[in-house]
């Protein structure tokens, strides 16, 4: 292994690094609790990156890097590191971008996640997404409640990746981990297959289109547990999000299986707490009968109100888990105010004055 590149793997960790980010002819910059850090470190040439790649490119996706000029993978670094690695083509050249995926998988509790997420994890069928922007840790959340199962339950469990980030052993649980373009031709293939391989729990890295959604709801709705991420930015947009992927002819079908078989969205954000540099705040949406009777009718309009009424049963809101947060002295109120779903209802809140959706769905539980 280059010992240049090396080195920049070996500084990030030790930074704390969340993200390297290398390209010809420019500092190498690493992203440090979000922000981005240029590194006291020579630009490398392309001539270097380029035998970089050679070193660390798999052997069957060098072929496609070169037709398709970007190509994922997971590069691991034996006692030092793992990490989730993009090249891309700007300008004509090779650019790096990794993603240090920490090998030490955080318990649920250690991530700061409500305790409902672990009983959300142990259900026994249905449709459990994980949504929030790139980067805001969806995948540690993910692996958080596979290693939940993983300790608390005899199942199966089946992963369909690209790349695969953490790796797990069995535990009470066997697991098997398929990786795209290594382990399986392609997310549809895969999922084509899967249910011939007697799965109790199916994990799709990424619900990307009509297929993988309508094989999630296929699994979840002859009795498997589906747990998949999704690029959404709240819970109810997660709804939104996986019945547009649907033709028009087909969306009503899809709606009422999907309401059928979703059992919970967990959508979240990262947030800068000075004692613990970032945390996730959490949304959770959990599928009861209102819910599941609003999908069904298309009344998406009222999840939300749905959600605010449901936070006795465990459901919660952005900024209920923010206003949370505060009260737990983890973040400060101007924090929690800057990322609020709506601000002006925050700061009523701090004074104890609460402001609701809730009444506009009332008549979704006649």
């Amino acid at each position: 292994m280059d010992s240049v590149f090396h080195s920049i793997i070996r500084a990030a960790i030790d930074l704390g690094a969340s993200d390297i980010h290398i390209k010809p002819e420019a500092p190498v910059v690493f992203r440090i609790q979000r922000e981005l850090v240029t590194v006291d470190a020579p630009p490398q040439t392309e001539a270097w990156i380029r035998a970089v790649l050679t070193e660390i490119v798999p052997e069957h996706l060098r072929d496609r890097l070169y037709s398709e000029h970007e190509i994922d993978f997971a590069l691991t670094l034996p006692g030092l590191a793992r990490c989730r690695t993009n090249v891309f083509q700007q300008r004509g050249q090779f650019t790096l971008a990794l993603r240090i995926v920490k090998t030490a998988i955080r318990t649920l509790a250690d991530l700061r996640m409500p305790p409902i997420i672990a009983q959300v994890s142990q259900a026994p069928r249905g449709i459990i997404l994980v949504a929030g922007a790139i980067g805001a840790g969806k995948s540690t959340t993910l692996a958080g409640m596979i290693n939940h199962i993983n300790t608390t339950s005899r199942k199966h469990v089946i992963t369909l990746e690209d790349p695969i980030e953490y790796i797990f052993e069995d535990n009470l649980s066997i697991i098997e981990q398929r990786e795209v373009g290594l382990d399986t031709a392609s997310f549809n293939t895969g999922l084509r297959n899967v249910l011939r391989q007697d799965p109790d729990v199916l994990v799709i890295g990424e619900m990307r289109d009509a297929e993988s959604a309508a094989a999630a709801m296929g699994a979840a709705n002859i009795g498997h547990l589906v747990i998949s991420t999704l690029h959404t930015s709240d819970t109810v947009k997660s709804v939104q999000r996986v019945l547009e992927f649907f033709p028009s002819g087909e969306r009503e079908y899809a709606r009422r299986l999907f309401a059928d078989t979703l059992h919970a969205v967990v959508c979240q954000r990262l947030i800068k707490s000075e004692a613990h540099g970032v945390i996730p705040a959490v949304e959770i949406l959990l599928n009861n009968a209102s819910v599941s009777k609003l999908i069904a009718s298309d009344r998406l309009d009222k999840l939300q109100g749905a959600l605010e009424l449901g936070i006795g049963e465990g459901m919660q809101t952005f900024d209920h888990a923010l206003q949370q947060m505060t009260v737990e002295r983890l973040i400060t109120r101007e924090e929690a105010i800057l990322h609020a779903a709506n601000p002006d209802s925050l700061r009523m809140a701090f004074k104890g004055v609460v402001l609701s959706e809730s009444r506009r769905i009332l008549s979704a539980r006649d």
